[in-house]
């Protein structure tokens, strides 16, 4: 079930392209068989046309259901399930100005600086609330390695769920990394494995949502992410 959930949200923009170019094929089909339909004379004409409508409408009505589907799966299902939520790697914008310094080093585990980013905290841009929706630990500005525990709070009225988030202050898009339907009072979150990342900034984010789908306005944190170098044994 994870495997699946895991393929779903990885290839959604090809999924949709893909039903989308089906709908567009069944759609022709649909309105080519109605007029064949509205033109034919003979009763064996009608059958042969009225046949390719209902196989037309049927394909049509299975695409939706699909899409609908994958929809349901991506948006409700799997932020519920952490093990169903990628963890991405970094998205190079090639017309970003580079703020990556490089120089030559003999040693190959000298990671590289990234110059960071002014925090949400500075720009006004958080709107986390003590008593509703915090994050706690990791705090503003922290440097974390590994796995990290996420503390915090979600507690808002009608509560439906939460999720924590994360991306690059660069980037629009947040990744979901995990999710849960209990209230929580300066209690754990969930965990956040950084070990597949690159060093650099990250912004995390927790969002609670209502029993009607209202979600809040994300509490968020701009954390520092630095990778671990195993030192062989003597």
């Amino acid at each position: 079930m994870t495997e699946a959930l895991s393929f779903v949200r990885a290839f959604e923009a090809w999924i949709y392209l893909l039903l989308g170019v089906g709908a567009l094929i069944y759609i022709r089909k649909f309105i080519l068989s109605w007029q064949e339909l509205q033109d034919a004379g003979f009763g064996l004409e009608r059958e042969s046309a009225q046949a390719r409508l209902n196989l037309s409408a049927g394909m049509l009505v299975l695409i939706l259901v699909l899409g609908t589907s994958v929809f349901m799966l991506v948006s409700f299902v799997a932020p519920t399930v952490p093990g169903a939520n990628p963890l991405l790697t970094p998205t190079v914008n090639l017309l970003a100005t580079p703020t990556t310094t490089l120089q030559p080093t003999a040693n190959a585990s000298e990671q590289r600086q990234i110059t960071p980013s002014p925090t949400l905290a500075q720009s006004g841009a958080s709107t986390c609330q003590a008593a509703s929706i915090n994050i706690l630990t990791p705090a503003e500005g922290q440097t974390v390695s590994e796995v990290v525990e996420v503390i915090g709070t979600a507690d808002i009225p009608n509560f439906g769920f939460y999720k924590i988030e994360m991306k690059r202050p660069e980037e629009t898009i947040w990744q979901t990394i995990v999710a849960g339907n209990e209230v929580k009072i300066e209690e754990p979150l969930g965990l956040w494995d950084t070990r597949r990342l690159f060093a650099g900034t990250y912004q995390l984010g927790l969002v609670v949502v209502d029993n009607e789908a209202r979600a809040s306005a994300p509490c968020v944190v701009q954390v520092q992410v630095t990778v671990s170098i195993e030192t062989p044994a003597p």
